[in-house]
């Protein structure tokens, strides 16, 4: 199964980005996305498939949270 997870954006250059992903941070690429340091983004397989509101974004980390949890 494959999912999508959102993070923060921290730095830009270029068509990359470094997001931040609950204290991991990654470089991703971000052309598909018109984004901006501070903007939420859903990441699959190293790609920034569309902008989120932070809202959205904290909903959907806490349930991944919970659904770890869960499974442990």
């Amino acid at each position: 199964m494959c999912v999508a997870y959102p993070g923060k954006i921290i730095n830009i250059n270029g068509n990359h980005a470094n997001v931040d992903f609950s204290g991991s941070r990654v470089k991703i690429n971000i052309s598909m996305v018109d984004a901006k340091v501070g903007d939420y983004v859903l990441v699959h397989a190293g790609m920034a498939l569309q902008k989120m509101k932070q809202e959205e974004a904290e909903s959907l980390t806490n349930l991944f949270t919970e659904v770890n949890e869960t499974t442990k």
